[in-house]
């Protein structure tokens, strides 16, 4: 199965409502707190060019945002 990471920040709704969809459709994934991990915060940055949570990365991918359908079409290829 392919890796899937999240990076969010506790204080973002749309972090929480993102681990929450991935959990009900009961998919594994790294959760990345950048607001304490300054490092992973500048890959990131890096990988999607974006400072804004969450960040989704699936299969290399990186989603912006809480972007449903994005995410859905994604996850297809896990």
């Amino acid at each position: 199965m392919s890796k899937i990471i999240v990076y969010s920040a506790p204080n973002c709704p749309w972090c929480h409502t993102l681990k929450d969809f991935l959990k009900e459709k009961n998919i594994e994934f790294e959760d990345i707190d950048v607001s304490k991990d300054h490092e992973k915060a500048t890959e990131m940055i890096e990988k999607s060019g974006q400072m804004g949570v969450p960040q989704i990365e699936i299969n290399g991918k990186m989603i912006v945002g809480f972007d449903k359908e994005a995410i859905e079409k994604e996850l297809e290829n896990v």
